[in-house]
């Protein structure tokens, strides 16, 4: 006897407001994987795009899906009211990563701030 895995429709809205899908998952599906396949399907004229799936959080019903978590694990009762569920994708900016680095050079150099007070 054969087991039918949940199917779930999912759309992932992009940061400029433009979608990915919605395409179907099943419920065994991993955060992670959701992950790699938006990086896969990524628009090439965006110009925030992730390098890896570090740079991306995935939000569903306000609340931020861990890499290792199946949907049926982060599945809320709210997902079961639409027929298609939006998940809202975050890119991590990556000027942060600029940005620790300056901080940890200028902590090397003397600890010299770089601020301005107007």
């Amino acid at each position: 006897m054969s087991v039918v895995q949940e199917q779930l429709e999912i759309r992932f809205r992009l940061p400029d407001g433009s979608d990915i899908g919605p395409k179907q998952y099943t419920a065994a599906t991993t955060v992670s994987t959701l992950k790699e396949c938006i990086l896969a399907e990524w628009p090439k004229e965006l110009e925030n795009s992730p390098k890896t799936i570090n740079d991306l959080k995935l939000i569903n019903a306000g609340k931020i899906l861990e890499n290792n978590k199946t949907l049926a694990e982060c599945k809320s009762a709210i997902c079961d009211l639409p027929s298609v569920i939006t998940m809202h994708v975050v890119v991590k900016p990556p000027s942060l990563e600029r940005a620790t680095e300056k901080s940890d050079s200028k902590k090397a150099d003397g600890g010299i701030c770089g601020c301005v007070i107007l």
